[in-house]
């Protein structure tokens, strides 16, 4: 095979062994961060609720 020729089957191969590879198991007592939490999500809920109530007072503001 040249050096010039390109495989999409053997990368393909590559591709699928890296998406089906599994997590390596952890000792017990050890933090697992995989899928864990939701610290961006809470993060973003709070921003989220945090403009809505300064949105909330701007609008009262407005009115009175």
């Amino acid at each position: 095979m040249a050096d010039n020729d390109y495989d999409p089957a053997g990368s393909t191969q590559m591709f699928r062994a890296f998406v089906d590879e599994t997590p390596a198991p952890q000792a017990p007592g050890s933090v697992n961060t995989y899928g864990a939490g939701g610290g961006r999500t809470g993060k973003i809920a709070a921003i989220a609720v945090a403009a809505l109530v300064v949105l909330g007072a701007v609008i009262w503001l407005a009115v009175k």
